[in-house]
């Protein structure tokens, strides 16, 4: 919560970037995050409450304190989608049979209920309807409410494949972050995966990644500058713009008016002037396509169906983990660097992203599920 008087300053924040989210590490380490929308089959024009999914789950014995039998973290985000975080490991088939065996056991449990996992990028007919009511939620969608109408689809209607990579350290922390950042694009063209919208084609490959890239920009856009890549996250976290003070422990106030991180710590707000704790939850309502937590977080990909949704998770490790992979994949995608619209919009048909038409393209049909 606010302080009464200024508490941090600008070499405060570089320093907590470079201690917190650029923490050199020698493990190599890889995490999975599956989003998926989920789907009534008794009524499916709007998704079952996050309460009653999570409550068939508890009757079925299949998670414990919203932990799974193999570790994985269960959540839900605000339009219901069902998220699975796998426990960190060290291999990639470590870390992908931890989700797997996880994402089985929440189908398992929810298949005599009639809810369904589904993975698309974007819930492809059914309207935005928030369904979690916390106060961080109330916040963020009054904050979106004032710079358009696509924040609640974000919040209401995305999923992804989220994966997670060790940093390393020195160069290889700032090849990983160079790389993740010129070859995002590429991953977001190859996995695309919510050609739809309202029921009919969008006219984007990933319509996912366009309803982000539409966002309030100082919190989405990419980071990369070519730079030192504590320099540049430092520059991006103090010009984004509040989105929220918390001014109690359950009372969050949506900013009304444009104020960036730094100008709360140089001018202070009618609440107060941010703390480290301000400064710690300012950086959780950051979303760009490489967020730096202490590990590198890619956000760039659509949710897959299984068991697809391995591929992504096995190809961005390899990029970023494996220095040969790595070094031929930049020399080969040196072209796609900055081209997130063109991947958005066309994916592998974009010929800076790919040679030749996209035999994987998503089918432009409504699916089954989505029907009216």
């Amino acid at each position: 919560m606010p302080a009464t008087r200024p508490e941090l300053t600008t070499d405060d924040v570089d320093a907590f970037v470079r201690e917190r989210c650029f923490a050199p590490s020698d493990l190599d380490q890889i995490g999975v995050e599956l989003e998926w929308l989920t789907v009534d089959e008794r009524d499916q024009r709007r998704a079952p409450s996050p309460a009653r999914t999570r409550a068939v789950l508890r009757t079925a014995n299949a998670v414990q304190n919203d932990i799974l039998p193999a570790g994985s973290r269960l959540t839900f985000e605000p339009g219901g989608q069902l998220e699975i975080s796998a426990p960190p490991a060290t291999t990639i088939a470590d870390a992908c049979q931890s989700a797997a065996d996880d994402l089985a056991t929440v189908r398992d449990a929810l298949a005599p209920s009639g809810v369904r996992l589904v993975g698309l990028g974007l819930d492809p007919v059914r309207p935005c309807h928030r369904l979690l009511d916390a106060p961080r939620y109330r916040a963020m969608q009054q904050y979106f409410d004032r710079l358009g109408d696509t924040g609640r689809s974000m919040m209401c209607r995305t999923a992804a494949v989220q994966v997670n990579v060790g940093a390393g350290r020195g160069e290889q922390l700032h090849r990983r972050w160079h790389v993740a950042h010129g070859l995002g694009p590429a991953l977001a063209a190859a996995f695309a995966n919510s050609p739809l919208d309202n029921g009919m084609p969008s006219g984007w490959r990933s319509s996912r990644l366009a309803v982000w890239l539409s966002l309030d920009r100082g919190r989405t856009a990419p980071v990369d500058d070519g730079g030192q890549p504590a320099d540049a996250w430092t520059r991006y976290v103090l010009d984004a713009r509040v989105m929220l003070i918390r001014s109690s422990a359950d009372t969050y106030v949506p900013l009304d008016h444009d104020l960036t991180f730094a100008a709360w710590m140089r001018d202070g707000h009618e609440l107060g002037y941010p703390t480290v704790a301000d400064l710690e939850y300012h950086l959780t309502t950051l979303f760009p396509p490489v967020r730096a937590k202490g590990w590198l977080e890619l956000r760039m990909i659509d949710a897959l169906p299984d068991p697809w949704w391995r591929v992504p998770v096995a190809v961005t490790a390899a990029l970023l983990l494996d220095d040969e992979t790595s070094a031929r994949a930049v020399r080969v995608g040196h072209g796609v660097a900055g081209l997130w619209t063109e991947a958005a919009r066309r994916g592998l048909a974009f010929p800076a992203l790919a040679d030749g038409e996209d035999p994987l393209s998503p089918d432009p049909g409504v699916p089954q599920w989505a029907a009216r």
